[in-house]
């Protein structure tokens, strides 16, 4: 029997099929160290790929879940910007690209009614020093800089030692010194320029202009009564910058630096203000008084032509005097009238025809009402005057017969009377600070006699100096109280008019035939009274003197102090103008309103007189001149 063929040389010599070469292959035994040999009968093992490409595809994965995630988080925030937040943003960007600018524009100035400037703003410079930036010596600059400034080198050179840089040299330069300090190009100089309110008229108008602070705010008169009118209005503009902050030219809109050219005109006149300011001082100055005033006022609207006060100050340099300086005491602070007010209560006591512009009053001189005495400034020296008319009461300034008079009125009468005369209240005036009167009330005034009778001669109640002046312009135009004022209106440089101010309409106070009854007894007094000191000769002038006690704030009056006063109506034929002339605490014995107040009011109304072209009443003889003080 034939032994059987190994599997090796069966198949030697003839190429197997490649699917029984692998058979073949994988069916050989394998042999381990001990020699032995092992049949494999497991079942052919799956196919896997390499560990690398594995690992790569998980990273793929990965980089795709990360791009998926970011792609959806700034789709998200996408919306969140463009849709949620996107109007708060898009505002945020506009606010940045975009900036507020109001330019400086100057306050618009103040003129009289000539156009003559009370105020304007104006360029002014302060100069700057930085030592460490000179180019020359110290000593040079210094002398350079010395007549330019008008200060000792030696000053300027102790300033240039106080620190490195910063140094403040001068204030408030003019445009021509600044002119001449460029010119000389030191280097370490530096002009920074600013807007300054300048009062060409110095003291002249400041009772009245005011001035204002460095942050030019209207601190007093019409510059902070008219504060709003004084200002240009210029809106704010919304201009584009560029990424340095730079404004883009193109973006200026038209008018941008548009300038109005209107100015605040007022009533007074600089040539009455000047000639009224001169012959106060010198009176103020002659009998040692601690103050004085004039006003003048238009009786037919109530425009006011001069408002002066002594001592003024300088608004251009307003710091270095006293606060007291800067009120208008002619409208903040109260006095009592005295004798100035007695043709007023003449008036009341004619318009209720409790009396008759012919009828006489017995003057004893001196008399007691309700347990107080009562007598005339001139008893010791004149005595009673016996029987005497309502213009004589007037001319002789009689305290007596005037108690007379207003006796024969109810008490609560003349009360009312005061009250519908503005008494309590303020007169309106377009100034800030005015002061409102003071006057008893009803109950108190009707239940002592002696209030209404210290009342018919002026005191026992208190008003402002601009009050009175009102008062008397209703004598003088026929029985109306009309609002004084000093703003005339907003005018431009063709002179037209685009504002004025509203006034009150004026109120009926008396009849005409009363105030024509009043002037004639007031030109007496002028004529022939105590008023002889304000006599013009050729014109009708009426007018009443004041001399009376000075009240104490705490109750009764001050020993010795005294307040003179003088009031003046002119041309009585036609009345216009209405002046009144205050001196506070005049120094001596010969101290009364027919001495002290009288004169001034003389030269002033001379003054208007030239100022109006006012002709005269009646012709003007050498003797009459002559005989005029």
């Amino acid at each position: 029997m034939a032994s059987p063929v190994p599997p090796s040389s069966y198949n030697r010599g003839r190429r197997l099929p490649k699917r029984d070469r692998v058979r073949d292959q994988v069916g050989k035994p394998s042999r381990s160290r001990l020699g032995k040999s092992f049949a494999t009968s497991s079942p052919l093992p799956t196919a896997r790929p390499p560990d690398g490409v594995e690992v790569t595809r998980s990273r793929l994965v990965l980089v795709w879940l990360v791009l998926i995630v970011s792609i959806l988080g700034l789709s998200i925030n996408l919306f969140r910007l463009q849709v949620l937040e996107g109007p708060d943003l898009r505002a945020m960007a506009r606010e940045q690209q975009l900036v507020s600018l109001r330019p400086f524009v100057p306050r618009r100035p103040i003129t009289d009614r000539l156009g003559n400037v009370l105020a304007i703003d104006r360029p002014v410079f302060t100069l700057y020093a930085h030592p460490k930036l000179f180019n020359q010596p110290n000593d040079a600059i210094a002398s350079a800089l010395s007549p330019i400034l008008n200060t000792p080198t030696v000053q300027l050179m102790g300033q240039f030692n106080t620190a490195e840089t910063g140094i403040t040299l001068a204030q408030g330069l003019s445009e021509d010194i600044a002119g001449r300090l460029t010119d000389l190009r030191l280097d370490g100089l530096e002009l920074i320029q600013q807007q300054q309110r300048f009062y060409p008229q110095q003291d002249l108008f400041a009772d009245v202009v005011g001035y204002v602070n460095f942050e030019r705010e209207g601190q007093a008169g019409v510059e902070f009564s008219q504060q709003q009118s004084l200002e240009r209005t210029m809106q704010t503009v919304r201009l584009s910058r560029s990424g340095d902050g730079s404004i883009l030219p193109e973006d200026l809109p038209g008018g941008f630096l548009y300038q109005d050219d209107l100015r605040l005109q007022l009533t007074l006149d600089s040539r009455l203000q000047r000639a009224a300011r001169y012959a106060l001082k010198q009176q103020v100055q002659a009998y040692n008084a601690k103050r004085g005033a004039v006003l003048v006022m238009d009786v037919s609207d109530g425009s006011i032509l001069s408002m002066v006060s002594e001592p003024s100050y300088d608004p251009n340099q307003y710091y270095r005097f006293d606060l007291e300086r800067f009120k208008n005491w002619t409208l903040s602070d109260l006095y009592e009238p005295g004798s100035t007010f007695k043709p007023i209560n003449v008036a009341i006591a004619l318009e209720e025809n409790v009396i008759q512009p012919s009828e006489t009053f017995y003057d004893e001189g001196r008399i007691e009402v309700g347990g107080w005495p009562i007598q005339n400034s001139d008893f010791d020296d004149q005595g009673g005057r016996g029987m005497i008319n309502i213009t004589q009461i007037i001319q002789n300034s009689s305290n007596i017969g005037m108690v007379r008079i207003m006796q024969r009125l109810n008490p609560d009468l003349y009360h009312r009377w005061l009250k519908r005369l503005g008494l309590g209240q303020a007169t309106g005036i377009d100034l800030p600070f005015e002061a409102e009167g003071q006057i008893k009330d009803l109950d108190e005034f009707t239940r002592a006699s002696i209030e209404p009778a210290t009342a018919s001669f002026g005191q026992g109640f208190s008003l402002t100096p601009i009050q009175l002046l009102q008062i008397h312009g209703a004598i003088a135009n026929g029985g109306q109280l009309v609002t004084p004022h000093l703003v005339q209106g907003l005018f431009d440089a063709e002179g037209q008019m685009h504002w004025q101010p509203d006034l009150p309409t004026p109120q009926r106070l008396f009849s005409p035939g009363t105030t024509r009854t009043v002037l004639d007894m007031m030109e007496v007094a002028v004529k022939d009274g105590s008023g002889k000191a304000a006599e013009i000769p050729g014109y009708r002038v009426a007018g009443k003197t004041g001399t009376a006690q000075k009240a104490n704030p705490v109750g009764g009056y001050y020993a010795g102090a005294r307040i003179t006063s003088f009031v003046s109506i002119l041309p009585v034929e036609a009345p216009r103008y209405v002046l009144l002339v205050v001196v506070d605490e005049p120094q001596g014995s010969d101290a009364y309103g027919s001495t002290v107040a009288a004169p001034v009011a003389k030269t002033v109304m001379e003054a208007l007189v030239a100022i109006e072209g006012i002709p005269p009443s009646q012709p003007i003889t050498p003797d009459a001149s002559e005989s005029s003080p």
